[in-house]
């Protein structure tokens, strides 16, 4: 990732009776802040992007250094971002049905629309 890029705020929906996708992400280089439910962090370390604050509704902060890792659950709402330098991420996942995310952000959509 680099320097600052986020990822918007989003989950992983059930669909058709199974669920969504579970996702472990591991820092191997960098840092990486993710933000998921829970108690909201007091001083967060990062900013969503111009015109996407209201868009984050999620404020309890992980910060993942190098070899550290961090599961989310199906349906669990989350939006990450690098850190100054950037970060290396993998991204281990169940069956990925990242057609079916759910952003929080109503202007995101996985589908190009030509109007």
């Amino acid at each position: 990732m680099w320097p600052g890029q986020t990822c918007p705020e989003h989950r992983h929906p059930n669909i058709g009776g199974e669920p969504g996708k579970e996702e472990t992400f591991r820092c191997r280089w960098g840092n990486v802040f993710l933000y998921v439910p829970g108690e909201k962090t007091p001083h967060p370390r990062c900013r969503p992007p111009a015109g996407s604050r209201k868009a984050c509704t999620v404020w309890h902060e992980i910060e993942l250094n190098p070899g550290d890792q961090y599961t989310i659950m199906p349906d669990t709402l989350h939006w990450f971002q690098a850190g100054d330098q950037g970060a290396v991420v993998s991204e281990f996942s169940t069956r990925s049905t990242d057609e079916n995310d759910i952003f929080t952000d109503k202007r995101i959509g996985r589908v190009t629309k030509v109007v």
